[in-house]
């Protein structure tokens, strides 16, 4: 997938994960695409320890994959932020 796909890719896993989370997220275009391509990392992280894959590398994991691990950012960021 190229530059533009993953900004896409991104965006729209950072919209359903602010959209499925509960509360008030105060982020705007970048910060939401960022939230998404991280998060698309975070779910391939979460993903090779649940499911017993390869834990040297980081692959980039599907849409819902994203989606969780975007929220699992989101948690982070609010937890942190509280504090």
């Amino acid at each position: 997938m190229g530059l533009l796909g993953w900004i896409v890719f991104g965006f729209f896993a950072g919209l359903a994960a602010r959209a499925l989370m509960p509360g008030r997220q105060r982020l705007g275009f970048i910060a939401t695409t960022l939230l998404g391509m991280a998060g698309a990392f975070a779910g391939g992280w979460l993903g090779s320890v649940l499911f017993e894959g390869d834990f040297r590398t980081v692959e980039p994991s599907g849409f819902i994959g994203a989606v969780l691990g975007s929220m699992v950012i989101l948690v982070f960021a609010r937890w942190l932020g509280r504090r």
